[in-house]
Order: C-alpha cells, then structure tokens, then sequence
C-alpha cells in the first residue's frame, strides 16, 4: 500500500507528549508545527525589472540612429542638447511622453522616452513600437515618425504631435457643452481609423489590439490619425494567440473568453472600433460600470452584444452609420467582417465623398477647450480604464 501523504506528520505528533505532563518544549513545538505562516513566498516575491540586455539595447541602437527626418529630404543629426524640453504631455506603459522643440528649426514634436529598466515582455513591445512607426511613414493615418536616439540608457522616440486626443476631445463636447460630435466628422474618423488599421494589416502584417478613443489622435490642420503601436502584435499565420494585451473594456468576446483557444485576428480591432464609434457619438461607454472582471466577462461574452439604433436615448443617427457601427459589434467574430469588406460599407464610402472640414471643427473645439481652461493633451487615463483587473 501506497504511504499516505499525512503518514509522516502524523508520525512526527505522535513522539510528542500531548498529556498532562507535557512540558514546555513540547507545547512550543507543537505550537511551532502548527502555526500558519503569512511570510511571502520567496519564489512569489515580485521581481524588479532588469535592465535590457546588450543585444536587446545594441538592436534599438540600431534603429535610433540619432537622424532626424522632419520632412523627405530634411536630415539632421541631433543630440538630447538639440531638444528644449517643454513639460510632459501624457504617460504610458513605458514612461512619459514630453512636448519639445528642436531647436535648430524650431520644431514641435512629441518625445515619447522609453525606460530601459523594463521587463522582457516590455523589451519586446518596445522593439516592435520602434519598428513600426519606423515602417508606417507612407500612410497618412498613422502618427509621423521623424527619429530616435539614446540618452543614459533611454531610448527616446520623436514622433508628429497631434493636438489631442478622441478621448479627450469628445468628452469635452459631450460633458461640457452638452453636444453631440456630428456624425459628418464621425464618417471622417471612422474613414481614417479604418484606413490606418488596414495599412497595418495588409503592409506591415500587424493588427493594433488596443483601439479606443485615446489612441486615436486629432489635429487643429484636420489629420485624424491612429498612434501607439506598444502592443502590437506581428500576425503569424492571421492568428495571434496573445490575450492579455490592450484595454479590457475594448476587448472583443473571442480575446477576453478563455473557452477561445484558437486566438483571434483583425476582426478583435473591428469589434473596438465599433465600441470606440458607439462610445463617441453617444457620449457614454455601452457597457455599465463592472465590477470585476468576472462582470465584464459575463456581458461581453454571454450577453448581448451592444447595439445602436436610430433613435438613441434622444439622439438621431442615419442609418448607414448605426449599420455600420452595429456590424462591427457582431459577436460572433466569423461573421464580423474584415477591413476589405468594411471600406466597401456606405457609411465609410459617404465619408470618404465628404467634403467635411473637419480642421475648421476641431479647431472650434480646442479654441473652447482652451477658453475653459482645458489642455487638450491626455495621460490616457480616460473612463474607460476602469479598475477590473
């Protein structure tokens, strides 16, 4: 017979003296042997990011060449002393985002300057963010990658700074002037959203997977412009198999169900478009607050998708768009449409034959923001970053 697993401490109890004549060595032994301990795990305790490694620093030192390239034909080699810095802008994963000048042609742009000391998950989203906004140039919905260079360690990559962002725009003109975006410039976002996500699937092989408002990025000059590639993934065989990056609340039912072994595509980004569509024109994220994420995976992936309808909650919206919006949050993913299918929609054609001027709207909206005092700039910390982890 196999040894029974308490055999050996029941053993150990039974060569003490539990009777009356015990004594104290004894009762301190048996009260050692029974105390629980709350003293962390040392193999639990959390481990302190490393710094990357050479081969890891030596690749970006590759990419950050220390050029830069404000404009085809316009090089200059630069330093840190080239960048007056003007206050941070906004932070993300890695670290913050500062607005500077580069002082020789007086130029804005935003210097997104990455920590070294980073995980080996992080050092590989780092590597990739570089590689793609090196890539992404030719398209014109895609935030400006003008270089990069090593300063103490840090990489820092200088990028085109957009005067704010979706999130930040539309909460103010939803909270604060108590209007509605109009869904002309809708169309145009939408337009540039999509065009952006299918320049990054079929050109660079990526699907984005963290669309939401604060990463769509808006200009006073009319771009409409998609921006942090952090945690982009390379698809390998259409499938990516990741499904703990970007924000939960964006994510589609296939990303956030753990019965979906099979991964998920670029129809997990149209499944957060339509969300990030429906969430700026009504003015409200369309699921309730959860909880936990246990709630989150009860709505997202036994309930009801979210759906738009012409006459919502006192708003008016055509039909094309509510369409349109409705057909990106189908839920099951294999009838979700691809971006191919989605640029032939009406909605994304009527927008695309628009002759919106969408500098003049955003432009109104950022004079208002800035005569109530508002800066147009986000540290991405928007309501839909809820606390369900």
């Amino acid at each position: 017979m196999a040894d029974h697993p308490n055999l050996s401490n029941r053993s150990r109890f039974s060569k003490m003296d539990f009777g009356p004549n015990a004594n104290v060595v004894d009762s301190e032994r048996r009260r050692q042997m029974l105390k629980l301990s709350f003293q962390q795990d040392e193999a639990l305790k959390p481990v302190k990011p490393t710094p990357l490694p050479d081969r890891t620093r030596d690749r970006i030192k590759l990419q950050a060449t220390g050029k830069l390239q404000l404009t085809p034909g316009e090089e200059y080699d630069f330093t840190s002393e080239d960048l007056q810095d003007l206050g941070e802008i906004g932070r993300g994963a890695f670290g913050a985002v500062n607005q500077m000048i580069f002082k020789r042609t007086n130029t804005v742009m935003a210097v997104k300057r990455i920590r070294s000391t980073v995980d080996e998950r992080e050092q590989k989203q780092l590597l990739m963010d570089l590689e793609v906004v090196m890539k992404s140039n030719e398209c014109n919905y895609i935030v400006q990658f003008y270089g990069a260079l090593f300063k103490e360690g840090d990489c820092w990559i200088c990028m085109e700074l957009m005067d704010t962002s979706l999130d930040k725009f539309y909460k103010f003109i939803c909270e604060r002037q108590n209007q509605r975006i109009p869904e002309s410039i809708l169309a145009k976002i939408t337009v540039a959203t999509v065009q952006a996500l299918n320049y990054l699937k079929e050109k660079l092989k990526i699907i984005h997977r963290d669309v939401k408002p604060s990463n769509i990025l808006l200009h006073s000059r009319g771009d409409i412009k998609l921006c942090d590639f952090g945690i982009s993934g390379q698809l390998v065989d259409s499938i990516a198999r990741t499904k703990d990056a970007g924000c939960r609340p964006y994510m589609a039912p296939e990303r956030i169900d753990p019965q979906r072994a099979k991964g998920y595509d670029v129809r997990s980004d149209v499944w957060s478009l339509g969300i990030t569509l429906m969430e700026v024109a009504t003015g409200k994220f369309p699921y309730p607050k959860w909880g936990s994420v246990f709630e989150q995976l009860y709505q997202v992936v036994q309930g009801e998708p979210p759906s738009l309808t012409t006459s919502y909650n006192g708003m008016e919206f055509s039909e094309e768009f509510v369409a349109f919006v409705n057909t990106c949050l189908i839920k099951d993913e294999s009838n979700r449409p691809k971006y191919s299918k989605l640029l032939q929609h009406p909605f994304i054609q009527r927008g695309e034959r628009s002759h919106t001027d969408v500098a003049a709207y955003v432009s109104d909206i950022l004079e208002s923001m800035a005569n109530n005092g508002i800066t147009p700039f986000t540290t991405n910390q928007p309501a839909e970053c809820w606390n369900i982890e």
